[in-house]
């Protein structure tokens, strides 16, 4: 793994909470260099622990006992500063708005590696392994559907699951929110993050019977991993 320095100075305490979750984005801009730019402007005000460009180079910006300001305003399993204990990796792609496409390999096996290592670092579980959009799915896209989230969590990166039994449409927003996403955003745009990261096939904000069962089979492996009997 090819590692540069690049420190960002927009950064500040972690104020002694522990790094619980791990943070994938997408630059969402037209090139690296372009982002890089961008996450050490102070006057931008964001940031990420690291970034990762198409080539698989890994730059280091705000080294790991601090927090870095990648997450804004989001949520997950009742917690809203999210910067305080997570983790954020930059990935560089443009993104929806600049022409979206797929993560390169050598993007993909940088971050496999520094995932392993952080993951060695942090009691960070595979279900607080998440992207922006599930954090802050009101307005964040990324990382998106062309994310290969099955084969990270397959490299144990992440989790994922089979299909379980459909448990009909009233059940969809308590297990959202059982899981961790916020159980006060719009459930369309919940829906949507949810599809970005464990039903990437089609993206449309609809809880359809297949996405019903992706999120009941999640659940499934959520609990067991907790030791919960059902």
């Amino acid at each position: 793994m090819n590692l540069i320095d690049r420190p960002s100075p927009n950064q500040d305490a972690r104020g002694g909470a522990p790094v619980d979750i791990l943070i994938l984005h997408y630059t969402g801009m037209t090139s690296g260099e372009a982002a890089l730019t961008r996450l050490c402007d102070p006057a931008a005000k964001v940031s990420a622990h690291y970034a990762i460009d198409e080539d698989g180079t890994v730059y280091a910006m705000v080294p790991e006992a601090r927090r870095a300001w990648h997450a804004g305003i989001s949520f997950w399993a009742g917690a809203r500063d999210i910067n305080t204990r997570s983790i954020g990796i930059e990935l560089a792609n443009p993104g929806h708005e600049f022409g979206y496409r797929p993560f390169p390999d050598a993007q993909i096996s940088a971050l496999t590696a520094l995932c392993r290592q952080i993951l060695d670092r942090h009691p960070i579980q595979p279900w607080r392994v998440l992207g922006h959009s599930d954090v802050a799915p009101a307005r964040k896209d990324d990382p998106g559907e062309l994310f290969p989230w099955a084969g990270m969590a397959a490299a144990g990166i992440g989790l994922w699951a089979a299909p379980g039994e459909d448990l009909g449409e009233a059940a969809v927003a308590p297990l959202l929110a059982r899981y961790g996403y916020d159980p006060d955003a719009s459930l369309e745009k919940t829906v949507t993050a949810f599809q970005r990261h464990f039903r990437p096939s089609r993206v449309d904000g609809i809880a359809d019977r297949e996405t019903r069962a992706m999120l009941s089979g999640l659940i499934t492996a959520y609990d067991a991993a907790n030791g919960v009997r059902v």
